[in-house]
């Protein structure tokens, strides 16, 4: 009986999303792992070590590497024809070595001046990355992937599917073009864009560590933001790595019963398991979680909803971050009403929990994940 149950998908699956079975399979499979095929040595996913040796293999001299180093992470040069102070047959080999990030078209809002990039990888995946402008500073969104495996009922970024991999170059590079392209720095990352970082878990490291690397950059972990669906094992792996980043868990529902419906990695982890992970990461770390919640009319939002939520949270040290649905037209969700979202606030609050409501930027524009790069596509 149980197994007619969860073949019939009319009954359980009423937004579509892929099966148990089929995500179990997707998640098994060894093409996971697949990235950019390339002949180019792609220096800028090297740190110093590796940079160093690359150097000493081309029989150039050791102090090199700090200079490459220094021309790729903090000047931010794309190409090495740039690196004037490296001699002319050296930047030549270089430019063979460098994967490069290629705006191919952006958005901005004329309300808030939020800026949606669609960047073009050297194969000609597309990817989307979101400027965002603050008071306290600028916030830049990153992809991890180019499509995505996850299969979310409610996101744009799973529609197309999932293509590969991004490396840890073509995520930074996200970020050095953004800087190039508007003038102005960021002070905040986040890992929030296409794709589930953790299914790209040691090129999403690599690039971490170089992002805050003293010799590069040197932006504080404290200012990236990884967020995950909730692939557990992972989580605890990057509670071991000793990076301070904060850790952001896509959650979205209560109960497992209605997560199952509109996120097929709750076939794999229930709730229980995903929150009992990300609280050791918090006691390993130090650095409170963040939950994210999208708001979603008459399917998560209902004072039930927010009750049960408070339950499941009111004794775990995390943070709620409550997200109005920016609705996407191969979708059929609606946003919640803004009282709704008040009352949803004040119902988990009388549970002690912190909850803040996300700003909406870019409401002139495709701000939600997937929805440029699809219109591009076509």
């Amino acid at each position: 009986m149980n197994t007619q149950n969860e073949n019939n998908t009319d009954a359980l699956n009423p937004y579509n999303t892929i099966s148990k079975a089929e995500f179990e399979s997707r998640m098994a499979t060894q093409e996971m792992d697949k990235e950019l095929v390339t002949s180019k040595a792609d220096i800028g996913s090297m740190d110093m070590e590796e940079l160093t040796a690359y150097v000493l293999e081309k029989g150039w001299p050791k102090f090199r590497a700090k200079q490459i180093y220094d021309w790729l992470h903090k000047k931010f040069v794309a190409n090495a024809e740039e690196m004037k102070n490296l001699p002319k047959d050296m930047r030549e080999t270089l430019d063979g070595d460098i994967l490069r990030v290629r705006m191919e078209t952006k958005q901005e809002s004329k309300s808030d001046g939020t800026i949606k990039f669609l960047f073009a990888m050297e194969d000609g995946q597309m990817i989307e990355t979101v400027f965002m402008r603050y008071k306290y500073g600028n916030s830049i969104c990153i992809s991890s992937q180019a499509g995505c495996p996850m299969g979310c009922a409610f996101c744009a970024s799973t529609i197309g599917g999932w293509k590969r991999n991004l490396r840890p170059s073509e995520m930074l590079g996200q970020i050095y073009e953004a800087m190039r392209l508007t003038g102005e720095r960021i002070s905040n990352v986040v890992v929030m864009g296409t794709g589930e970082p953790f299914r790209n878990f040691d090129h999403l490291i690599q690039a971490i560590r170089l992002l805050t690397s003293q010799q590069g950059y040197n932006l504080s972990g404290r200012n990236i933001t990884v967020s995950t669906c909730g692939v557990v094992p992972r989580i605890y792996e990057l509670a071991e790595t000793g990076i301070p980043i904060t850790l952001a868990l896509s959650l979205h529902a209560p109960t497992d019963e209605k997560r199952k419906t509109l996120m097929p990695v709750a076939h794999l982890y229930t709730i229980q398991e995903t929150l009992d992970a990300c609280s050791q990461y918090f006691e390993k770390t130090g650095r409170r979680v963040s939950c994210e919640y999208s708001l979603m009319s008459g399917i998560n939002d209902g004072p039930e909803d927010a009750k049960l939520l408070g339950q499941l949270l009111a004794k775990r040290n995390f943070h709620v971050n409550l997200i109005p649905i920016n609705p996407v037209s191969e979708r059929d969700f609606k946003a919640t009403s803004n009282d709704a979202v008040l009352g949803f606030k004040n119902t988990l609050e009388k549970y002690h929990i912190n909850v803040t409501i996300r700003r909406s930027l870019g409401g002139d524009i495709d701000a939600a994940c997937g929805q440029l790069r699809r219109k591009y596509e076509g």
